[in-house]
C-alpha cells in the first residue's frame, strides 16, 4: 500500500496504516515498529523483538503467511538435529538441502544478504531434509541446481524446481528480457502488463512455448 504525505505528522500516518499489525505477536516475534518498503513499493517490512532477545526486520507477508516465526532461533534448533538415519548426508542432494538452509538461515553464509537477509526463508516442511527430499526427488540429477519460480517468494515446493545453471541464470531478476511486438521488457513488465501471472509465463517459455502463444494465451 502506498502512501503520501500531505502535511501533518508521519508518525500518526504510520500509527494508522499499520495499526493492524503493530503490538501483534507472530510465533516467536512481536511486531515493534515499521522499517521500510521495499523499492517497488508492494512490500513493507517491519522491526520485531523476539522471545529470544534478539531483533529482526522481516517483510509483513512472511509474518502474516507463517513463513517466519523467529530471528531464525526456531529454524536453527529444528534443523540443529540434523538426520543422521537416512544415509544421504554425503549426497549431492543432501548438499543441495544445506546449502539452501544455510543461505536462508545462517547470517554467516557468504549468500545469506542475497537470500536471508531479504526475508527469502525456506518453509517449515523442508526444514527436514527427508520431507524436501520426498518433495523433490523427481526429476533430480547431479547437474541440476534448485531454483525458485518467482525470485521473492520462498523455497517451498509449488515455487521450486530442478533446472541447469543457465536456466537459473535465466531467472534471475537482472536478466530476464523479452522482445515482443518491438518491444523489450524483463518478463516481471511483461507479466504486469499482459495481466498474466510471472510464474505462468516463466512456466511456458521454460517449457518451449514460443512467445506469441505464451503472451497471448490466457
Amino acid at each position: 500500500m502506498d502512501f503520501f504525505l500531505q502535511g501533518g505528522s508521519p508518525f500518526f500516518v504510520l500509527k494508522i496504516m499499520y495499526k493492524n499489525i503493530i503490538g501483534q505477536r507472530f510465533g516467536r516475534l512481536k511486531v515493534v515498529s515499521f522499517s521500510h518498503k521495499d523499492k517497488s513499493k508492494k512490500h513493507s517490512f517491519f522491526f520485531c523483538k523476539c522471545d529470544c532477545g534478539n531483533e529482526k526486520v522481516v517483510c509483513s507477508d512472511n509474518l502474516k503467511k507463517g513463513d517466519t516465526k523467529s530471528c531464525g532461533c526456531l529454524q536453527k534448533e529444528l534443523t540443529g538435529k540434523r538426520f543422521t538415519t537416512h544415509g544421504m548426508s554425503r549426497s549431492s542432494i543432501y548438499h543441495r538441502w544445506q546449502n539452501m538452509v544455510n543461505r536462508c538461515l545462517k547470517n554467516s553464509d557468504p549468500a545469506y544478504k542475497n537470500y536471508g537477509g531479504r526475508g527469502i526463508t525456506v518453509c517449515d516442511r523442508w526444514l527436514k531434509f527427508e520431507n524436501f527430499y520426498e518433495d523433490t526427488k523427481k526429476g533430480y540429477k547431479k547437474d541440476l541446481t534448485l531454483d525458485r519460480i518467482n525470485n521473492n517468494e520462498n523455497y517451498e515446493k509449488s515455487n521450486c524446481c530442478w533446472a541447469t545453471r543457465k536456466e537459473q541464470q535465466q531467472n534471475t531478476r537482472r536478466t530476464i528480457k523479452i522482445e515482443y511486438k518491438n518491444q523489450k521488457m524483463c518478463l516481471k513488465d511483461w507479466s504486469k502488463k499482459l495481466g498474466i501471472k510471472y510464474e505462468c509465463l516463466w512456466y511456458r517459455l521454460n517449457n518451449g512455448w514460443d512467445i506469441e502463444r505464451a503472451f497471448t494465451k490466457k
